[in-house]
């Protein structure tokens, strides 16, 4: 079920409200799922009971994430056609075997894995080495979130280059995901508590526009090691057909220039020399 659905939830109620979340006249989502408005009309108001197939192409049409998917379903009186499983799962074992590969082999490049509600699920030892070298404390609250470390006053916004304008960046690309997923609480929950830390409230409503000279916009961390400037870049996994997997992302840390290449080796280095392993 989509994470707002409840059991007292009707089908047709839960169909307009995707509908007009995403925009779509019933006129409009008549002819895109190619039925008549009449048919898709007595499907919101209950005269009409939707077949599996109809609540699942009804589903495409208004491109709904796979757990929305499922949730038009529940409410239509279906069971789940996408499953739901976590990463630690026996079955998910070549998965998560995958992408251990896949972030072992960029190297002193940092990279992690996230969630949906950007909880870390993965990292390779250049991702944990940059953030013991930034301070980032894990138990900040209680598992390590990659929105709240940005935020929270005691993450690493007091070590980021011109906050507010990096800050704006990233609020807007979770009020974007909020979009896609309108009725998800657990990230209109992250979006409520990042807007509560002092200074966020402040921010501008929109990211400033990018001047001549910007090729990229890279997040620039003060550390030990000097400033660091990385550029995010973020993949999915293509095609997946279970919840857990379509929500899951990879998240790396490029180096801008020469010299945080550089230092991201050094870094790397420190964290996996075995000289400063503990001996017991």
């Amino acid at each position: 079920m989509s994470p707002t659905t409840t059991a007292t939830i009707t089908f047709g109620e839960e169909l307009r409200r995707w509908r007009e979340a995403r925009r779509f006249s019933q006129m409009a989502l008549a002819n895109e799922a190619e039925v008549s408005q009449r048919h898709l009309s007595f499907l919101e108001n209950g005269k009409s009971k939707p077949s599996r197939e109809m609540v699942l192409h009804l589903g495409r049409c208004l491109e709904l994430p796979l757990r929305d998917q499922n949730g038009l379903l529940a409410a239509a009186g279906f069971s789940p056609e996408y499953t739901e499983k976590g990463l630690d799962d026996p079955d998910l074992d070549e998965v998560r075997n995958t992408l251990e590969v896949v972030l072992a082999a960029h190297g002193h490049i940092p990279a992690y894995v996230i969630d949906r509600g950007w909880d870390l699920v993965l990292a390779n030892p250049a991702a944990l080495g940059l953030a013991a070298m930034a301070g980032i404390d894990p138990p900040l609250e209680v598992s390590l979130n990659v929105m709240r470390t940005c935020f929270h006053p005691d993450g690493i916004r007091s070590r980021v280059h011109d906050w507010d304008r990096f800050a704006t960046v990233l609020l807007h690309r979770l009020e974007r995901e909020i979009i896609d997923r309108p009725f998800d609480d657990r990230l209109a929950d992250l979006l409520a508590e990042a807007r509560s830390y002092p200074g966020v409230a402040e921010l501008p409503a929109r990211p400033p526009l990018p001047s001549g000279s910007d090729l990229m916009l890279p997040m620039q961390l003060e550390t030990p090691a000097g400033t660091l400037r990385l550029i995010s870049m973020v993949a999915t996994i293509g095609g997946p057909f279970d919840v857990t997997l379509e929500e899951l992302r990879i998240e790396t840390l490029l180096p801008a220039d020469r010299a945080t290449d550089l230092a991201l080796r050094e870094v790397l280095a420190a964290s996996t020399d075995p000289t400063d392993q503990d001996p017991t």
